[in-house]
């Protein structure tokens, strides 16, 4: 007797345990989106990277300060800099023209004596000239006084052409070495890091004393006022994803809130590391105080339908098929899903009940 009662107890569990549930379809309506996660971002976020290698002498800002284009954000010190425009200085000063007024006087001098010496020549010349047509002298005077008109023709051009070497060489060196000061100045400048834009500065990465270089950020800038949302979409999504899109989204800081924003940007490349694309979304619903690089979970709302007809989407099998009661296997015709729910096209009415599939 004791034996058949366990018996019968195992068939009652057996019967238990084996009942498979079951549903009908609802009409309700549904919301199709694909799942991304990013973070908050002040618009126009960037890293700032001093321009030359160098130490902090001076950092000149703290974060939460709000800069302008242009503004100083910290100095760095380099000594042959400093001395490389001392020299470009001191060589500009002793190139420039008036160093070396002293060098064009003296050519100025040599040209005013060789056009005296033209002049004697020439007035000799033609004394001699006219003695000469009176049969005074002799050919051989007349030939040296022209021989030394000649010479100081020549030496008076010599002397013209020099003068004006000089002064185009002066000149020059005058104009190259004022471009190196300039340049070297220049160069002195990128020794104060500066901001490229108005904002506000989120952080700065480096100290005084420190090292840095153009490879490294010394600080991070943004807008002060304003936040974008940047979220990371995989790339079997991102063919759904465009401009104008709905996003709906929460945010560690605001338990149980959901906030709206909208997307107006899908960056084209994709991040071969993660295999997703980055999308760019403004806030529409802006929570009271925001912060960059608050992590978010977000929704873009790829599209929506009202009364649609409904089953859970754990009874679908193979994707497309459903088990009716009587074990039978139907094919429908799926619409919009969502992450727990299916709209059905074809393939089953509201009236029809549906058993899960055993796992």
């Amino acid at each position: 007797m004791k034996l058949y009662f366990s018996f019968a107890l195992l068939l009652l569990l057996a019967a238990c345990t084996g009942k498979q549930e079951t549903t009908q379809p609802t009409i309700e309506d549904i919301t199709e989106s694909v799942y991304a996660s990013g973070v908050v971002k002040s618009r126009n976020q960037h890293q700032v990277f001093p321009m030359v290698s160098g130490i902090i002498q001076q950092i000149l800002v703290t974060e939460g300060d709000v800069v302008k284009k242009g503004d100083p954000l910290l100095k760095v010190d380099n000594d042959a800099a400093r001395l490389s425009t001392e020299n470009a200085r001191i060589a500009a000063e002793y190139s420039s023209v008036s160093a070396n007024a002293a060098k064009l006087s003296e050519l100025q001098e040599t040209i005013d004596l060789a056009r005296s010496k033209k002049q004697n020549d020439s007035m000799l010349l033609v004394r001699q000239r006219n003695l000469w047509a009176n049969k005074i002298g002799t050919r051989v005077e007349l030939e040296q006084r022209e021989l030394n008109y000649k010479n100081a023709v020549t030496a008076l051009r010599s002397a013209q052409l020099r003068y004006n070497d000089l002064k185009k060489q002066l000149n020059f060196a005058a104009k190259q070495s004022q471009k190196s000061l300039q340049i070297s100045e220049t160069m002195s400048d990128d020794y104060t890091v500066r901001s490229e834009t108005d904002g506000k500065v989120y952080s700065v990465l480096k100290e005084k004393g420190e090292m840095v270089s153009p490879q490294m950020p010394v600080a991070v800038i943004g807008a002060a006022d304003e936040f974008i949302l940047e979220l990371q979409v995989d790339e079997y999504d991102i063919a759904r994803i465009k401009p104008g899109q709905k996003v709906l989204l929460n945010l560690d800081s605001y338990k149980g809130q959901v906030f709206e924003a909208e997307v107006y940007k899908v960056n084209p490349a994709m991040n071969e590391r993660t295999r997703s694309f980055t999308v760019e979304a403004s806030f529409v619903t802006v929570p009271p105080a925001l912060y960059p690089n608050l992590t978010t979970e977000a929704n873009i709302v790829i599209q929506r339908k009202e009364n649609a007809l409904i089953i859970p989407r754990e009874y679908l099998v193979d994707g497309n098929y459903v088990m009716m009661e009587d074990d039978k296997k139907v094919q429908v015709k799926t619409g919009l899903k969502d992450y727990q729910k299916v709209e059905i096209l074809e393939g089953l009415t509201k009236e029809d009940v549906i058993v899960k599939p055993v796992q």
